[in-house]
């Protein structure tokens, strides 16, 4: 069968663990459909399982993930808009009612947005086009930081833009940015510290990161 060993083990372990102990539950989902009313936009790095992080079963989150956790300006031209697709679903079809935008620590991403390291690793067709999102934040913060040496407060500080800047371009979506004024819909911001297992959340107000 052509699927690695351990996916097929750790399957039969949901099968029978998992599934098996709430059948109920997702028959309901089959039959009735989803209706989460948060939507979180993550990165894609293996280490960061929104699901996990907030023991959520399956039909309670939207979740979408990709590189460094970016939600793109609204536009209409080009060919394909995964994230937008997925953002115009869940606002206009799901009506979710929040949407959080979580970063996390040591992120890839944002370390090519930084120093261009990742994508140096790749024939860099893709990664250095869809971190240059970054690039005004990155400019603000080495000017903001001149001659700092420190790469990882500099990498955290990042991870925090990148958080800001997408819920920023959340706000150019016309769907959003209504509902939004209309008080229906709100927007957040968190980063998940990897090692220590923290969740900070971002106060709209001051603009910072508050461990909770």
């Amino acid at each position: 069968m052509s699927l690695p060993e351990h996916l097929f083990d750790r399957y039969q372990r949901f099968k029978f663990r998992h599934f098996a102990q709430n059948t109920e539950h997702y028959q309901n989902l089959a039959e009735h459909g989803q209706s989460p009313d948060v939507m979180i936009v993550s990165c894609s790095d293996s280490r960061v399982d929104p699901e996990t992080i907030f023991s959520a079963m399956p039909g309670e989150l939207f979740v979408v993930r990709n590189v460094a956790n970016l939600v793109p300006p609204f536009e209409t031209g080009g060919q394909y808009h995964g994230v937008s697709a997925a953002l115009e679903f869940a606002v206009l079809n799901l009506k979710v009612k929040h949407i959080v935008v979580m970063g996390h620590s040591s992120c890839g991403g944002i370390t090519a947005a930084l120093h261009g390291s990742a994508a140096e690793e790749t024939e860099d067709r893709f990664i250095s086009k869809w971190m240059s999102m970054l690039d005004e934040a990155k400019s603000r913060l080495k000017m903001a930081h001149p001659g700092v040496a420190d790469k990882r407060l500099l990498q955290k500080e990042m991870e925090y833009a990148g958080i800001k800047t997408s819920i920023d371009n959340l706000r150019t979506f016309p769907c959003v940015k209504s509902l939004e004024e209309k008080g229906r819909l709100e927007l957040h911001g968190a980063h998940f510290d990897i090692g220590a297992g923290m969740l900070s959340i971002l106060d709209h107000g001051s603009r910072v990161f508050r461990e909770i």
